[in-house]
């Protein structure tokens, strides 16, 4: 069975096609390399440089490698960027989401796993948020992840398409320093790059109702994510007509401020972080309840924060040994 992997040149992306390929899937990358990188691609791994908003050569694509099942990682994740950029957050997730199934459902496809967030929650007042809990999302990112999740299941629904939808929580760490988060919009990378700078991390907002007042998340490692798509195409391959809604954590709360120490750990650091405003769209705690990922696909995550901290740091170094490449092209997908 091959599978596309849109936004496979990403970050989850290219450890999700790595985690496929190691399952022994075959795959294909559909990018637009807006963020992320061909050299992350395995050379014998075809890549499709377009936008998930391009139905023609999405179908184009579907058809020349006689793809069968989809991954969807390809969106924007910003969640401050989206509370001032709503229009083209709905456009690109919603809109490239609703082109791609009309592309899927047009070629025969019949496996479909979408790539949600932990943001569809919002504020939730709960200690561990199950995939009952009501979502309430507070940013536009977390609406069209929301939205994305009704539109996957009305057309699977509709269409005969064996789906699921994956709320990802906080995504940390690399299976090798070559697969690395060197972006600076997660809070690692961000923590990172003020160390190497000498400058003092940035916590924003100390005044939630937490126990240390920053905001608690729920962290994992990148692999195990991966692991987890990997159980979970296995799941939809196997058994036609799935419907699945999971969240992909490990159900332990870490605060911003306890992930900062945990990095000066690691990392060899004593920098003592400073207190900022809060932003946009924040909720003060999202902590996942993973029992139903673990009795539906037989999925666990195995490892914990040092670990995503370790791995991450020696990604981060290994980067900032190398000459900085030439930025990406970019396009308007997704």
């Amino acid at each position: 069975m091959t599978w596309l992997i849109t936004g496979g040149a990403g970050y989850i992306g290219a450890h999700v096609v790595r985690a496929m390929l190691d399952a022994g899937e075959r795959v294909v990358v559909y990018d637009d390399l807006s963020t992320g990188f061909a050299e992350r691609v395995p050379e014998d791994v075809p890549l499709e440089v377009g936008s998930t908003l391009d139905e023609p050569r999405l179908t184009r694509v579907i058809r020349e490698h006689g793809v069968e099942g989809v991954v969807h990682l390809a969106a924007k994740k910003q969640v401050g960027e989206s509370v001032e950029l709503p229009l083209h957050y709905y456009r690109e997730n919603v809109e490239g989401l609703r082109t791609l199934l009309a592309a899927v459902t047009g070629t025969g496809v019949s496996s479909f796993v979408f790539s949600s967030s932990a943001a569809v929650y919002g504020m939730p007042d709960v200690h561990l948020v199950t995939e009952e809990t009501p979502c309430a999302p507070m940013s536009p990112y977390g609406e069209t992840k929301l939205a994305g999740e009704w539109l996957v299941r009305a057309t699977g629904r509709a269409a005969g398409l064996s789906t699921a939808s994956l709320r990802y929580f906080n995504v940390a760490g690399a299976a090798g320093p070559e697969l690395a988060d060197t972006g600076v919009f997660n809070v690692v990378p961000m923590v990172f790059e003020k160390l190497t700078e000498g400058a003092a991390p940035r916590i924003f907002g100390a005044d939630y109702p937490t126990p240390d007042g920053t905001c608690v998340r729920d962290y994992i490692h990148v692999v195990d994510l991966a692991e987890a798509h990997v159980a979970t195409a296995r799941r939809l391959r196997e058994a036609p007509g799935t419907d699945l809604t999971l969240n992909i954590g490990r159900g332990e709360g870490v605060s911003v401020r306890e992930l900062i120490d945990h990095i000066n750990e690691v990392t060899g650091h004593d920098t003592a972080p400073v207190v900022t405003d809060r932003r946009p769209g924040d909720p003060a705690r999202v902590v996942a309840a993973a029992d139903r990922a673990a009795t539906e696909l037989g999925w666990k995550a195995r490892y914990g924060v040092a670990d995503m901290i370790a791995s991450a740091w020696a990604g981060w170094t290994a980067a900032a040994a190398v000459p900085a490449a030439a930025p990406a092209p970019t396009s308007p997908g997704s």
